[in-house]
């Protein structure tokens, strides 16, 4: 992917990615006003995180773990615990920052503006310019239709690669190139994740919670271990609150229907079985304590992006 990018076929921005104004939010962010990183930042960008490594100061040793390096092993505190104990080492790095972004279907549905895959686009490309601006590397792994992986790259070129990738994703789903009805829980998509951090110091989670499992807690909570967690939760307007009573129109597959909502019961059993997936996975966020956001189809996903990548903020 390079500077010739936007010459693609380009969506419309409502229904499918325009990757023109994903690459135009580079200029939003460098005028925003960044906050400081989350963890202790060095210049351009440096953070600091314990791997493996020679001629590295010393940090810690713990149990052992299948994986580890057995050139690392703390024979001294193996001796006298009986037990297999590793040493970890503190590096200085650049730091890296990995968006994990969902397909499903229920990401391309929307009322207002634009669909929610769309929007998370939108912020996905936010924070790949945030990230680089920062002096991160900066990646993107799909899952649901899509099953992608772009690794970590750095400077505007890691930005434009993300942004290229999302618009070549969208348009593939657009056109149906992909498995119908491929399904991936997030359970799966973490642990499949989980293998692919490779070293990054930070996650951003971005979906509509309706791929949310029971499983999910697990493998979310073992990725919080290795990097910082932000979870962005994109729900349509019909998803978050009442809506006044009418006759609403719904397409899907092609196929038109009209619903009639009247009564307060039917609007709230309405939006109850809509709101489902950004609930579960808000909850979740919440219960892991877990820095996230909730943004609807019609916000500027900027502020929230920057609220989940920069300085600590109460979530809500």
């Amino acid at each position: 992917m390079n500077a010739a990018l936007p010459h693609r076929a380009d969506g419309d921005g409502r229904s499918r990615v325009s990757l023109a104004e994903l690459i135009a939010l580079r200029a939003r962010v460098v005028r925003a006003r960044m906050a400081a990183l989350p963890s202790r930042a060095m210049r351009s960008g440096q953070q600091s995180s314990r791997l493996y490594g020679r001629g590295m100061d010393y940090a810690e040793s713990r149990v052992y773990q299948p994986g580890d390096d057995v050139r690392r092993l703390d024979w001294r505190l193996t001796a006298r615990s009986g037990r297999l104990h590793t040493k970890l080492f503190q590096e200085d790095r650049e730091g890296s920052l990995l968006i994990l972004l969902d397909t499903h279907p229920s990401m391309r549905f929307g009322t207002r503006l634009r669909f929610k895959s769309v929007q998370a686009a939108r912020a996905a490309a936010c924070a790949a310019w945030y990230a680089v601006r920062a002096g991160e590397r900066v990646g993107v792994m799909a899952f649901g239709h899509a099953d992608r992986l772009l690794r970590p790259q750095s400077g505007s070129h890691g930005a434009l690669a993300v942004c290229g990738a999302l618009a070549d994703w969208d348009a593939q789903l657009s056109s149906g190139k992909v498995e119908p009805g491929k399904v991936e829980p997030l359970a799966d998509a973490l642990t499949r994740m989980g293998r692919l951090l490779h070293g990054a110091s930070r996650v951003l989670l971005i979906s509509d919670g309706f791929s949310c499992d029971a499983r999910a807690r697990q493998p979310l909570l073992d990725v919080t271990r290795r990097a910082a967690v932000g979870v962005l939760v994109v729900a349509d307007a019909l998803e978050l609150a009442l809506v006044p009573p009418g006759r609403y129109p719904l397409e899907h597959a092609g196929e038109r229907n009209e619903v009639m909502l009247q009564s307060e019961r039917q609007r709230r059993d309405f939006q109850r079985a809509l709101g489902t997936g950004p609930a579960q996975l808000g909850a979740l966020a919440q219960a892991l304590g877990l820095r996230w956001r909730s943004i609807d189809t019609t916000a500027d996903p900027l502020e929230a992006v920057a609220g989940l990548l920069g300085a600590a903020r109460p979530a809500r």
